[in-house]
Formats: structure tokens, sequence, C-alpha cells
């Protein structure tokens, strides 16, 4: 038996010798400097490969006899060489720069550059290219790299040890790779708008990540172009070739040449000003069809580019049919310098195997827009040199080696144990600083089921109040997971003790998180959670919590205010959440609260003192202090996302967004007579909110709710509809409160409510023609908060400001409009901005 399968080897080995073939080489300038990211492949075949940043490629050419070998660069003339399949060896390119080929242009005075004509013949054809196909498939092979120049002393205070900076895999002076990965997947088309990628394999150094797997679709054929991430520049760029680039773009006729009977122009792209989402650089056109042959663009800090400080595109376009063109080889080029960091990178994107008449099975394509092979990450390395179509460079190759073979040590059953105890060294001591005020984690670094204690530093959590005077609050927690079934547990202890009145307020919540199976311990979202807390505590009035106990501490002690209204309760609470494939999340609670008043202690703060505190109570609402009773109050909340497309990892689906609102539709009901409940009430409310990017023109956030009681025969201050005021000088949540209405003058029990929060975020957009602002990058923020009750209960207030002040500060102006009557001015310091944006008030 094993004769013949021996003999059957090695006749598809012979047979397959006849038609693999590798071929090498170098690609240079024509002073023999080597030029990166060249393209080259056999000539009639859409198949092909790049070379490295030392110019080196490595072919697979399955035929026989002989080929041309074809070798295109951006800026530089294409060349051709047969080859004959059987002699192999090197074959080398030097490629001259175009400029060298192109015949001279003589403009006439006062004349239009002849680049005009040209771009407005591409602008008139851009939608013809824009989508040629209605369906195709191709293969994107994707490598990321990483790499510091330099490394600080210190980020943000902390430093940065020389162990970290091996465990980075850079050396003593901060210079090495920090990052790299590798990934193949095969990308899905079909008009109008299908699009499915299936990530085939992808791989981290040092590391079983999946790798940055999601092909950089540049489509300089849209009007407006989204390079990597719309984090980097919200309103995205305008094309050299969209329908209004005249008024945006400068160009200039370089000259022509000719590639296989065609003649393609070279234009310079120059942005008419500066500071505005505009590329600069070169664009090939080919002459006739008007189709982009292959560019050179760049983005800088003056292109409103946020984060980096350079960002350079290069695309070659190829045909992979009878007149349609599709990009073969993209490159990006990138350097930052934040904190000190110094940093370049790349993403190189080959795409190879298109399929332009794909036969797709019935409902191939659906709300799935990603999904990773089961054995994504578990390729071998012979399985990474067999495809891979750009050679690595020496330092990737011995990044690989030295960091993939740190990680299986530390992954090997023999090894993980000594692992494990020098992690838990490098945890390091318990010092007084952690214990009274960073706080510290400690784990046991088990590989399945690790065990996490976290202690919070009680100074970061002691305040200031009227009613307990100093405050002090103790937090633990304590969490087990379980990863290969997917579960989590964890406990988490709370004691406050008012130094004042000094009462002791304990409780505790108890955790249950459910994961896909394998994906516990926080890697993606809970399929369910059961929730149980209870004890004694402190509470709002509004559950809510519209103003944090840090702000409320500085208000009272510095401007003896005391805004922060509080209770104790004896509570109890068991909730549910349950997440559905549909991404419908729905929750269930019960709560039981047996509450008590509590009443100013006394007049004390640093300045101020002639003020008086007001009750501790909203006294816009009750004429004295509640009394004590108890509240059943049952919960349910419905939430939902149309149109949800996913990401469909090997263990677990994560929805991405769609372009429809998120719907939420909220029940309360107050149960009588049940625990000695002493309230009976029912409750709705439906929301709505989003975020559209209109690109160019900004973003637009919106949030809109309406509700009220359908009974409120017992309810008390605690269960009414709050709307959540600000009467401090820093900013509250901005699309979910008032900034300059008080905090409970405004609450109620009506059968209806109306609320409404917009804001527009405009990007850059009439700044960047501020001299000042431009520079800084500092972008306006425009909006208007309004609910309404009834005619003696409405409010409205605008604002306009600016935001994205050191990428983290916004800065606004409100006029507030209480029940018609003239408008109240105030400012708002917050958060906003490119990270300031993504910061929650607390």
């Amino acid at each position: 038996m094993i004769k013949p399968i021996f003999c059957l080897t090695t006749a598809l080995l012979c047979f397959f010798s006849v038609f693999a073939h590798t071929i090498t080489g170098t690609v240079t300038d024509e002073k023999g400097r080597p030029l990166p990211y060249a393209s080259v492949q056999v000539k009639g075949d859409n198949r092909g490969t790049t070379t490295n940043s030392q110019g080196r490629y490595l072919l697979e050419v399955n035929a026989s006899g002989s080929v041309v070998i074809v070798c295109q660069y951006v800026g530089y003339a294409r060349q051709e060489k047969t080859v004959s399949i059987e002699k192999g060896g090197e074959v080398n390119f030097q490629l001259q720069p175009i400029q060298a080929v192109m015949k001279e242009v003589v403009v006439k005075s006062g004349g239009e550059d002849p680049a005009y004509a040209i771009i407005r013949s591409a602008i008139k054809k851009r939608p013809d290219y824009q989508n040629p196909l209605d369906s195709f498939t191709c293969e994107a092979y994707i490598k990321t790299l990483v790499k510091t120049r330099k490394l600080p002393n210190r980020v943000l205070g902390q430093k940065i040890k020389d162990a970290d900076k091996k465990e980075m895999g850079v050396d003593s002076a901060g210079k090495g790779i920090i990052y790299l990965s590798e990934s193949l997947t095969k990308i899905a088309y079909k008009k109008p708008e299908q699009l499915k990628m299936e990530v085939i394999s992808g791989r981290e150094s040092g590391g079983n990540g999946y790798g940055f797997n999601f092909p950089t679709f540049i489509n300089f054929y849209d009007n407006n172009v989204t390079v990597l991430t719309s984090t980097l520049a919200p309103r995205g760029f305008i094309s050299p070739i969209a329908d209004g680039a005249l008024k945006y773009y400068r160009y200039k006729y370089l000259g022509s040449f000719w590639e296989e009977g065609k003649e393609i122009t070279q234009i310079k792209v120059i942005p008419r000003r500066k500071y505005e989402p505009l590329f600069s650089g070169t664009i090939n056109i080919t002459e006739g069809e008007w189709r982009i042959h292959s560019l050179d663009l760049m983005l800088t800090k003056q292109s409103q580019l946020e984060m980096l400080d350079t960002l350079q595109v290069k695309q070659i376009h190829a045909p992979v049919t009878n007149g349609v063109w599709r990009t073969k080889d993209q490159s990006l080029y990138y350097t930052f310098n934040i904190l000190g960091i110094d940093a370049v990178g790349n993403f190189l994107n080959v795409y190879n195997k298109y399929d332009t008449r794909p036969q797709f099975a019935k409902k191939y394509f659906n709300k799935i827009l990603v999904a990773y092979d089961t054995a994504v990450n578990k390729k071998s390395a012979g399985y990474w040199d067999s495809i891979r179509p750009v050679q690595l460079e020496p330092d990737e190759i011995k990044d690989y080696a030295v960091k993939d073979s740190i990680y299986k040590q530390q992954q090997d059953s023999a090894y993980s144990t000594a692992y494990r105890d020098s992690l838990r060294r490098r945890q390091g001591r318990i010092t007084v600083g952690s214990l009274v005020w960073e706080g510290f984690t400690r784990s046991n670094y088990h590989p399945q089921h690790p065990f996490y204690f976290t202690w919070a530093g009680p100074l970061k959590h002691f305040y200031y109040n009227s009613v307990e005077g100093y405050v002090v609050n103790l937090q633990a927690s304590f969490t087990k997971v379980w990863k290969p079934q997917g579960k989590t547990l964890s406990f988490i202890p709370h004691v406050r003790y008012g130094f004042g009145n000094k009462h002791v307020n304990s409780w505790a919540s108890l955790n249950y998180y459910r994961y896909p199976k394998g994906a516990a311990g926080g890697e993606g979202r809970a399929i369910d959670s059961w929730e149980l807390r209870g004890g004694k505590r402190v509470s709002q009035f509004n559950p809510q919590n519209p103003i944090g106990e840090l702000l409320n501490s500085a208000y009272t002690l510095l401007e003896h205010r005391n805004y922060m209204k509080i209770y104790e309760n004896y509570f109890g609470e068991l909730r549910y959440t349950k997440r559905f494939d549909s991404d419908v999340r729905v929750t269930g609670s019960i709560l039981y609260e047996n509450r008590m008043p509590l009443n100013n202690l006394n007049e004390y703060s640093y300045f101020k003192k002639d003020r008086v505190f007001s009750p501790n109570y909203p006294y816009e609402q009750l004429s004295s202090q509640f009394t004590k009773h108890q509240a059943v109050v049952a919960n349910v909340e419905v939430q939902y996302k149309p149109g949800q497309r996913y990401i469909q990892y090997p263990k677990q689906k994560v929805a991405i967004g769609s372009k429809y609102p998120t719907f939420s539709l909220a029940y309360s009901k107050g149960i009588d007579n049940v625990l000695g409940s002493d309230v009976n009430f029912d409750k709705w409310r439906f929301a709505a909110w989003d975020k559209v990017n209109f690109k160019i023109m900004g973003a637009f956030s919106y949030r809109i709710s309406v509700g009220g009681f359908l009974n409120n025969n017992k309810v008390n201050i605690q269960d009414y509809q709050h709307f959540n005021g600000n009467q401090t000088l820093f900013a509250s949540e901005y699309l979910n409160s008032f900034q300059l209405a008080p905090y409970y003058a405004n609450s109620t029990t009506a059968s209806f409510f109306a609320e409404a929060h917009v804001e527009h975020h405009f990007n850059g957009l009439l700044t960047n023609k501020i001299p000042f602002f431009k520079k800084l990058n500092w972008h306006l923020v425009a909006g208007a908060n309004a609910f309404r009750v009834n005619a003696s209960n409405h409010y409205t207030e605008v604002f306009a400001g600016i935001e994205n002040i050191f990428k983290v500060l916004r800065v606004d102006v409100v006029n507030g409009y209480w029940n018609g009557s003239n408008g109240t001015v105030g400012v708002r310091l917050g958060f906003g901005g490119l990270i300031g944006g993504s910061m929650k008030v607390q």
C-alpha cells in the first residue's frame, strides 16, 4: 500500500514541477537603489507579487517555456522582460523615472494648463469606474508593520522599564518592531451594496491574534475618500477627481508616457488651500479612457490629518478583464510622534486572483460582513512561506522567530508554571501608595481558569458632602474566569463610611456573565448576565446620578453649594440581561428599596461661608423632607438596532453597527402592597439615537425620547421622571442632559413628556478658514436641547462651542430658555474631539 502512495506522490510532484517555478530578483531605480513595494507579475495573469522594502521579490509562475514578466512602480516607466522558465536564475529590473521618457509640453501665456481638460474628462468618467463590476471575488494579502524610531523614558509620567522594552521587542534605545502581522482575506462583492470578507488566515508576531485583516479599500473614484478609518479624519478627504474637485485643487501637466500602446498622462495635484481635507502628489490618467493608471498622494497635518503626521498612499491599477481595471497593489506609509513615541509604519495590500464572474451560493450574502475561518490563526510557517506575495525583511524574519519562540514557550505546559511565576513576580510588591491611592490588581495567571483580585485606592474615592461630611469608599473585586466554558463570576463588595454622620453603608454585587465558549474574561460581549445586588447604600434621588461625587465635593467645599441630593436605603435587586443574535438586548430587573431620609449635617465649607446650604431633598418639588417608605419596582427594557452587520469570529459574533438608529422601549411598574411597598405607578419611555457622518459637512448626533405615566396613583420623588440638569461649570453628558437646567425643578409625573438633544460636529468645516483655529485643528460644534411637559413646564437651550482642543477638551457657550422666559447664558467645559469625544463624563 505504501509503494503505490509513494509512486503517486512522486508522480504528482514531477507533474507540478513542470508548471510551478519560482522567479526571484531585485527592483532598483536608475541609481541602483531598491524600490520598495514595486509590482511584479506575469503578463496576462492578474496574479502577482510585490517587492519588499529592500526591492526583493519572489514570484510563483505556473507555466512552462517562456513568460513575460512586467514590473511597475509609481513614477517610473514600466518594464517588461521575457524569461525562460527552464533556465531560472535572477530576473532583476532597473526602472527609469517617467520624466526621462516624457515629452515636453508648452503652455501658452494666459492659457489653461492641459491638465484641467484631462481632469474634467476623468471626472466625467468617474461614475463609470466607481463600481464597474456587477460582482467579483479576489484575495487580499495584507501586511502591517509598526516600527519605533525612538521611545521616551516616560509616557504620561510612567517610566518605561527595560523589561517593558524587551517585551515590546525594541532595543535599549527604543528602536524596533512593535507590531507585525499578515493576513489573507477573500473579498466578495455584488451590486448594489453586498459585501463579504472571509479571513482565511492571519497571524501576529509573538501571539495567537488574527492580525490586521480588513483590506483598506481606498477608492479614489468616490467623491469622498476614507483612508484607513474615519477617526483619522471624520470628514474624509476629497478625491482629486471628485465632482467638485476643481474648486479644491490646482493641477499641473507634467507630461505623458506610453505603456502597452496607451498614453498615460502624469498630473501634479496641488491643494488650493491649506488645512482642507485634500491630497497632494501625482495622479496618472490614461488618455482617451480617462481612468486612473496609478497614483502617489500624500496627506499631512495641513490636510486635517489626525493622530498621524504624514500618510502616503501609492496605488497601481491593472486590468482584470476587458475594459475593467482594479487596484492591484496598494501601500500606505505613515509616521507619527505622540507623547514622544516616534514611529513609522506601513499597510501593504496586494490584490490577486480576481474572478469577475463568480457564482455565489444562495444566501451567501447575509448580515455577516466578516467571517473568520475556524483555523484562522493556526497556520504553519511553511504555509505562510507558500502564500506570501512579498518577501519578509531580515528584521521581520527575526521578529517572527524570536517573538513566536517566546510565545510558544509561554504556552508550553512544561514551561507555563515558571512563566506564570515570573508574571506574578512582575506584579511587584503592594506599597503604601498602591494601598491608599493607586490601587492594584493581582492574578494567578492560570491559562484556563484565571483569578483576579482588584483593590481600588480609597483616597481616589474620598469625597465630601453636606450630609455625611467627609466620606471614604472602600471597594474590591474578586473575579474567577472559566475560559473553556465561557463563564465569569465576580463578587464586588463596597463599604462607605461618613465621618460626619458616622453612618456605615455596605453592599455588594454578585455578577455572572456567560460568553461564547472559550471567549470568557472580557473577550467580546456576554451572551447574557445575571446581577444580584443588596445591602445598605446611599443613592441620589435621580437614579441617573446627574452630578458626580467628586464634582459635588469641590462645589460644596469651595462654593458652598450642595447640588447632590441623597438618601439612604436598604435594597435588594436582581437584574438579567440577554443579547440575541439579532442584537436585540432585553434587560429585566426587580428592585426593593427601604428608603430613609437624610438631612444636612452642618454648614461647613472652605469659602463663602455666608451662604446657606439648600435642603437635602428636591425642594423644588417637595415642601419638606420625604417620609420613610418602601418601594418594589419592576423594570424591563428592549433595545434594538435594525440592519446590524456582524463580524463572525471563531468563537463569537460581534455586532459592528448599521446605518439605522438604535431604538429603546422601557417600562417601569411600581408594585403596591408587596413587601410593604408604598408605590403604585406605570411609567414608559421610548427613545431613539444615532450619529450620522455627513463627511465633508461634518457629523450630526441626536437623541430623542417620549414617555409618561400611565398611572401615577402613588409616586414618590425617587420615581419621578427626572430631566438631567447641570448647575456646574463642567459639562454633563451632552446628548442626555441639559447644561443650564436645575437638577429637579422640572421633574414630573405627567402623562406625557418629550425630550430632544441634537448637536452637529463640524469637524474642521468653517474653522479651517480661520488662521488661528486651522493650525490648531480646533473644530466648531453647535446644537440644542429641549424638553416639554406642558405649557407651564418646558425648557430649551441652544449652544455653540469649540472642541478638539488638544484633542481632548471642549468649551461651549449655552443660552437657556425656561418656560419661554429671557435666556440665561453660561459657559460649560467638557470633553470633546478626537480623544475627548470617546471619554465619558462622570
